[in-house]
């Protein structure tokens, strides 16, 4: 009779493991079998770089077909989608403008087949199938393309069309470039020339180089956002990866991680799972439950969660495509977790004065709750850090830092 319960539970046992083990088999050959699989010619023509076409004239922009810009119906995919609409119509307007110099022609329809595969780069880039963490490569690839190409055409503009460009060339340098900048302070005396006595020889390489130079700025912004939410999103991954080896190990080793107390004159162990009654002969270590650690940091989670939603009362929108808000509130969770678990465990080891014994389940829970809520503590330099970050984008560099970030306000 004991050989078979012995048996039954052995079976029992490794029967869910088994399963396990064949899910993850099926997942993984899943994922194989899926990138084997050849795509399509026209999901290959959109996902692979650029090929040039045999066009009659080299200076006609590419036709896009009817499904172009409308696969993936995004936000930014939309507002790029039109961009590049808007672009394609200025580069076929300047098609049609003639000029009599045969180089100046030459070097016209050489510029015009650039911009085409420029556009065409943009536009196999918003309307490619997504990927997992392929947005940010998208989104910068289209936006890339896009500005590259804004450039361009204002090396081919006419005359008027480059007076009447100068005034927002000027803005965008005013906002991205610092007052000191030596293109900057040149781009300001040529605005208020050119409003008065025209264009003069020189005027379009200087505005060129200095829409790029802006747009260049511009990115720079954009990385530092970029890459800061890079960091949030990894920092979240390894203090969620902690939180949970500390579940784990509280879980097969519970013992090892005792989370119970002692309180003197009860009849009781108080363990965050539940009161356990005492018996003779035991120390702390044998009351320990496979669960404490769970519900220690699952109360945690609970008190992290309470400041993520009180710091929503100072959210802000951002033009920045990077969600770096998110990335900052998701880290508080696993944060919580861990800060509730080590605040548990420093009472439980008489640490704290004055709470060296808790006397019940609910108050180590609540405890941990507390502590959980505490970590705002630590992660509300990280919210400054994203905020300074997310303001400084778009914002003219007079009210910056030299280093980037913003001038402190005073309280």
């Amino acid at each position: 009779m004991t050989n078979r319960k012995v048996l039954s539970s052995a079976e029992n046992t490794n029967r869910p493991r088994g399963s396990i083990f064949f899910f993850i088999l099926l997942w993984v050959t899943s994922l194989i079998l899926g990138r084997e699989s050849a795509p399509s010619a026209d999901q290959s023509k959109r996902d692979h770089p650029y090929e040039p076409t045999r066009r009659k004239n080299v200076a006609q922009l590419p036709q896009a077909p009817n499904k172009l810009f409308r696969s993936h119906r995004t936000a930014w995919r939309e507002r790029a989608a039109a961009r590049i609409l808007y672009l394609e119509q200025q580069a076929d307007r300047e098609r049609c403008r003639a000029v009599e110099n045969p180089s100046e022609q030459c070097q016209r329809k050489q510029t015009l087949e650039g911009i085409a595969r420029q556009l065409e780069e943009a536009g196999h880039a918003i309307s490619a199938k997504r990927r997992p963490f392929s947005g940010a490569a998208a989104l910068e690839r289209t936006w890339a393309n896009v500005r590259a190409t804004d450039v361009m055409l204002l090396q081919l503009c006419s005359e008027e069309d480059l007076i009447g460009r100068s005034v927002d060339v000027v803005s965008h340098v005013q906002q991205h470039l610092r007052p000191v900048d030596p293109l900057r302070v040149k781009m300001e005396a040529l605005g208020e020339r050119m409003g008065d006595k025209g264009s003069l020889p020189g005027d379009r390489e200087l505005l060129v180089l200095a829409l790029s130079a802006s747009y260049d700025a511009l990115d720079a912004e954009f990385s530092r956002v970029r890459s800061l939410s890079i960091i949030l999103r990894i920092a979240t991954f390894f203090v969620l990866l902690g939180a949970g080896g500390l579940a784990a190990w509280g879980w097969f080793c519970p013992d090892s991680l005792n989370m119970c107390f002692l309180p003197e004159g009860k009849a009781f162990s108080a363990c965050p799972s539940g009161e356990v009654p005492r018996h003779r002969g035991y120390v702390p270590s044998d009351y320990a439950q496979n669960v404490d650690v769970l519900v220690v940091e699952a109360a945690g989670l609970a008190g992290a969660a309470l400041t993520v939603i009180a710091s929503l009362r100072r959210i802000q929108g951002t033009s920045s495509p990077y969600m770096l808000p998110l990335s900052a509130a998701l880290l508080k969770f696993p944060t919580g977790a861990l800060t509730a678990f080590i605040g548990v465990l420093l009472i439980r080891g008489a640490f704290i004065p004055g709470l060296s014994d808790l006397d019940s389940s609910p108050q180590i829970v609540a405890w941990a709750a507390i502590f959980g809520a505490a970590q705002h503590l630590v992660t509300r330099f990280v919210d400054d850090r994203a905020r300074e970050t997310l303001s400084s984008v778009g914002r003219p560099p007079s009210e910056r830092e030299p280093d980037g970030s913003n001038v402190p306000k005073s309280s």
